[in-house]
C-alpha cells in the first residue's frame, strides 16, 4: 500500500460507480492504463481523477474501455483452431448432444463468429442454433452485436469460409445475419457474476493474465464448475493452469483442458 495512495482513492470511487474491484486486477497493469488516462484528461492525481469520473458519464465509459482488454480477431492463432475442431468433433461423436459452447471474454466479437463459423462448416449442431457470447464492457459488446469491422483492423477474407459469412462493403468487413443470429451476447462479469451451466466448451483466452493469483484461482473453479463432464476449456497462447487437478480439470492438448471429475 502507497502512501497517500490516490489509485487506492480512485478504485474506491470506480467499484463504487460500476461495481468492478480494481483489486481484482494486477495493479501494475491497470494502474499503467489508467494513470495515462488522467494524465490524457490533465489530471495527474488519481482522486481528482476518480472525483471527474463521477461527475461525467463520458470519463467512466472512457475508464471502462481503457481497463477491459480488447484484443482479439479473426480466427487468431489458427493452429489452435484446428485442434479445437478435432476436439469438438471427438467430443460431438461421444456425446452426440447439440453443443452448449461460450465464448466468456469475446470482446468485440470475432473469437464468437469464428466458432459460430467453425461449427457450421463442420456440422456441429449448437443448443437452440446458438451459441453463448460474453465482456465485461456494453460498449464492446454493442460492437460485437453490430459485427461491422474495419479494413484497418481486419485481415482480408480471401478464404471460402469467411466469404460465405463475410462480405466487404464501403465501411469494411460485414458480418453475415445468418452468423450473427448464431450468437447470443451479453454482459458478465467474470468475478462476481453466475456462469452459463452445463457448458459442452468454454474459451477464455488472454484474460486471467491480468487478474491477480487469487482472482483466478477463483475464476478457474468458477470455469470448471460450469462445465459439463468432460466439457473442455480453452484458454489463451500465454496461459497455463497450474495444477489442473485442483479444479477437476486434466491437461488434454496444449491451451485445453477436459473437465474429468
Amino acid at each position: 500500500m502507497h502512501a497517500n495512495d490516490d489509485y487506492l482513492v480512485f478504485s474506491t470511487i470506480f467499484e463504487e460507480l460500476t461495481g468492478i474491484q480494481l483489486n481484482a486486477y494486477k495493479r501494475s497493469q491497470m494502474e499503467r492504463r489508467l494513470r495515462s488516462l488522467s494524465v490524457k484528461h490533465k489530471m495527474p492525481d488519481m482522486a481528482m481523477f476518480g472525483q471527474a469520473v463521477k461527475e461525467r458519464p463520458d470519463l467512466l465509459r472512457e475508464c471502462k474501455e481503457k481497463m477491459t482488454i480488447n484484443v482479439t480477431s479473426f480466427f487468431r492463432n489458427a493452429d489452435r483452431w484446428e485442434t479445437f475442431v478435432h476436439l469438438l468433433q471427438s467430443h460431438y461423436k461421444q456425446h452426440n448432444q447439440p453443443l452448449r459452447i461460450w465464448s466468456s471474454a469475446c470482446s468485440s466479437g470475432e473469437e464468437a463468429y469464428t466458432v459460430a463459423m467453425l461449427c457450421k462448416s463442420n456440422n456441429l449442431p449448437l443448443e437452440n442454433q446458438r451459441l453463448f457470447a460474453s465482456d465485461l464492457d456494453e460498449s464492446i459488446i454493442a460492437k460485437a452485436k453490430n459485427g461491422v469491422y474495419s479494413f484497418q483492423t481486419t485481415p482480408p477474407f480471401d478464404q471460402q469460409l469467411h466469404s460465405e459469412y463475410v462480405s466487404k462493403k464501403i465501411d469494411g468487413f460485414h458480418v453475415s445475419n445468418e452468423l450473427k443470429n448464431r450468437v447470443s451476447f451479453s454482459i458478465i462479469d467474470l468475478i462476481h457474476d453466475d456462469y452459463p451451466e452445463q457448458m459442452d466448451v468454454i474459451i477464455c483466452r488472454n484474460v486471467c493474465i491480468y487478474f491477480t493469483e487469487e482472482t483466478k484461482q477463483v475464476i478457474f473453479r468458477k470455469l470448471s464448475n460450469a462445465l459439463r463432464q468432460e466439457g473442455l476449456l480453452f484458454v489463451g497462447s500465454t496461459e497455463q493452469i497450474f495444477h489442473p487437478h485442483t479444479y477437476g480439470l486434466t491437461a488434454v492438448a496444449p491451451f485445453f483442458y477436459k473437465k474429468s471429475i
